[in-house]
């Protein structure tokens, strides 16, 4: 269910999956899921967005590149391999779980392999093909940090949130006094959310953003990926749970919401998908639909401990020591000590955003990575990069670096031609740069 990001650094953020080693493309699994979304595409007809989610898809092999497709393509590059169609992807194209233009046709792209559990599956192609069409909705927003959510107050009050909105989806399944009861617990959520956006003053706008740009697909996902009110219910009652145990919430707070917050606006509010290109946020719609009272001051806190009986405190607090503890390593690995200096340009990530750590006032921490750009290829396998978004520069500690500055610790770097290692401006910086600029030409000695 979870799903991965590539994005150009001046873009917004397209979801992908992380690239473990897999087989190529097994038909029969590539039929199912071709099957399982013409199924999602056809029980809704266009009805909820009023665009159908059907279209090109291929599936891909991150270790070969290999693809099966459930179309031809408008260039002619693929082959006719019985039911489906063949080829090789070529190395310019991206792989990742996202909307791909390629060979003339817009396509949804999944990487293999795909979860073989039929709900899991079922909800990721149909998130998958929302976010073909997500740019036709206007639903694009511009990429945010959400860095207040790996602090302690951020976390806990996300957390609080989660809970009361788990009981409000199962409260509504409770018959006579469900829904007085999915009040108070929607109150209560809505609460938690506004507390934690009076401690942080981006939270709300940052948030909102992802939750357009993820949580809204992933509801989709569930909305039309399963067939009946209790299988949606079910499923986003545990995507409320299955992301407590991930590193950060920076990213994957928004899959674990957006279903929740959706499902109870199809029944609070039917026309709220329409409002969305308002500026109004998931919250203030359901808030608004259900004319709900939300705690506020002293109250909140009261709610608190009818869903934190302060074990959740507690492990929140050790949480954040040994968070501090990390970001100072980070800070002197990646900031302090020697480093190699890249530019980020026109980068493409591939990257695991449940791993993400905003380090304040630098940029963001991707423990592990593969970045491209001008350059070339950057890859990190532990260590680090560190992504310094004001500046448009990633940094790898210079540690234990070749003598070419190819590799070090943790990373691997393939220049392309034309481009080379030379040394930094501090004593054992190293920068990457283009060896014919003019800027970078060796200083001639004076005659």
């Amino acid at each position: 269910m979870l799903s991965r990001f590539v994005r150009p650094i001046t873009a917004a953020a397209l979801a992908l999956t992380a690239f473990p080693a897999a087989a190529a493309p097994d038909r029969a699994a590539v039929t199912q899921l071709f099957t399982d979304a013409d199924r999602a595409c056809k029980r809704d007809h266009g009805a909820l967005w009023g665009i159908s989610l059907c279209g090109p898809i291929f599936v891909v092999d991150y270790t070969d590149q290999k693809l099966l497709a459930n179309q031809a393509d408008a260039g002619g590059v693929l082959k006719h391999d019985g039911a489906l169609w063949g080829g090789v992807l070529p190395d310019s194209v991206i792989i990742a779980n996202t909307p791909t233009d390629w060979s003339g046709t817009h396509w949804t792209q999944i990487v293999v392999p795909v979860p073989d559990e039929a709900e899991h599956r079922q909800v990721m192609i149909a998130h998958e093909l929302f976010h073909r069409i997500q740019p036709r909705l206007g639903l694009i927003r511009p990429e945010t940090s959400n860095k207040h959510l790996d602090t302690l107050e951020g976390r806990y009050f996300m957390q609080l949130e989660w809970r009361a909105l788990a009981k409000a989806l199962q409260a509504g399944q409770l018959g006579v006094g469900g829904a007085a009861a999915r009040r108070a617990a929607l109150a209560d959520a809505i609460g938690f959310r506004r507390w934690r956006y009076s401690l942080f003053p981006d939270a709300a706008h940052d948030e909102a953003a992802l939750e357009v740009a993820e949580g809204v697909p992933e509801y989709t996902g569930v909305r039309l990926g399963l067939a009946t009110p209790t299988e949606r219910i079910a499923y986003a009652v545990r995507d409320l749970s299955a992301f407590v145990d991930a590193p950060t919430f920076v990213r994957s707070f928004a899959y674990a919401i957006g279903p929740a917050y959706g499902l109870m606006l199809d029944d609070a509010d039917p026309a709220w998908r329409h409002k969305l290109n308002s500026g109004r946020r998931l919250d203030e719609l359901l808030a608004d639909a259900m004319k709900l009272d939300l705690p506020a001051g002293d109250a909140v806190a009261a709610r608190a401990r009818l869903y934190d009986d302060g074990t959740l405190r507690t492990h929140e607090e050790q949480r954040d020591r040994e968070r501090q503890a990390r970001l100072a390593a980070y800070k002197a690995r990646l900031v302090d000590g020697a480093v190699l200096i890249l530019p980020v340009k026109h980068g493409n990530y591939q990257f695991n955003p449940q791993t993400l750590v905003p380090l304040e006032g630098y940029g963001t921490i991707y423990p592990t990575m593969r970045l491209t750009d001008d350059w070339g290829a950057l890859e990190i396998d532990h260590g680090g990069c560190l992504i310094r978004e004001a500046d448009k520069q990633a940094t790898v500690t210079a540690k234990g670096a070749d003598s070419v500055g190819t590799s070090g610790d943790g990373w691997r770097l393939t220049l392309n031609k034309g481009w080379q290692v030379r040394p930094g401006a501090r004593p054992g910086d190293l920068t990457v740069v283009q060896a014919d600029a003019p800027e970078n030409a060796p200083a001639k000695a004076k005659p």
